[in-house]
């Protein structure tokens, strides 16, 4: 990788004001497997996929749950994730413990983007490189909110969104759907979510049961993580969504073809 002089230290500016190790932090969300996050008007899913280093081992996890109303899904250094997943669930219990009702998600998300903006700004500690997807339900409010980490301190509120490798096809399937999620049921939430996972599987592999993982939360239901057999289901109605899809755009091609030829 192309080296300079500005990049030995994250407190280091270059001439061109940008914090070179902050973007290099940045790049190992991309590498990362791609986690993929949408939400309604009452629930909130997360899905991610999962890798194993080898066929000999078990798939990472890529979603780990923080409270009954927050759940994560990472993209990027899993050690690092589970560091901040510490800190959250530390926050959480301590604000249950003070004031006797769940942490608002703003609130445990602000404190999330603080601890990461100082490491940038610390001469002796390095950018988490690490990016999050939060899911979570405001219990005052009664409504889900989904926000997007950065390494350098950055926080985003989203109706949908996608990091990690090979995201960009899954930002494009939300960007042309994300209208009709606010009614979307359930069920219709985690297929949606499925198929844009599909679109950031790498070479030959599918999605299945056992790379992929789900997490629901919503307005009256706590945190639910849907994995394996429980999974199955939904990529089978994805199957047949898919393959009805492509029947209606053959039969669609077919017509075109027909008047192109009474034309002539």
């Amino acid at each position: 990788m192309f080296r300079n002089q500005y990049d030995t230290d994250v407190t280091v500016w270059s001439p061109e004001g940008r914090l070179l190790q902050v973007e290099y932090a940045m790049e190992s969300v991309k590498q990362g497997s791609a986690c993929v996050g949408v939400r309604s008007n009452t629930h909130v899913v997360l899905g991610a996929l999962k890798r194993s280093v080898s066929e000999l081992s078990s798939h990472q996890k890529k979603i780990l749950e923080i409270d009954d109303h927050i759940g994560i899904g990472i993209a990027g250094l899993t050690a690092d994730a589970r560091s901040l997943a510490k800190y959250m669930r530390n926050e959480c219990l301590n604000h249950k413990y003070v004031f006797g009702q769940p942490i608002p998600p703003a609130s445990l998300m602000s404190d999330l983007a603080d601890k990461h903006q100082r490491t940038t700004q610390t001469y002796v500690r390095r950018p988490f490189g690490v990016g999050l997807l939060v899911a979570g339900v405001d219990t005052q409010r009664q409504s889900p909110r989904l926000y997007q980490t950065c390494p350098s301190g950055n926080l985003y509120e989203f109706y949908a969104s996608a990091i990690g490798a090979r995201s960009q096809s899954a930002r494009t399937y939300l960007e042309k759907h994300y209208e009709s999620f606010a009614e979307a049921s359930t069920d219709e939430l985690i297929v949606h979510a499925l198929q844009a996972l599909v679109g950031c599987v790498s070479g030959d592999d599918e999605l299945t049961k056992d790379n992929g993982t789900i997490a629901i939360l919503g307005v009256g239901q706590n945190y639910t993580l849907l994995e394996g057999d429980e999974l199955q289901p939904y990529l089978d109605r994805l199957e047949v969504k898919n393959a009805e899809e492509e029947k209606d755009e053959d039969e669609e091609e077919g017509k075109e073809e027909e008047a192109e030829a009474m034309e002539t």
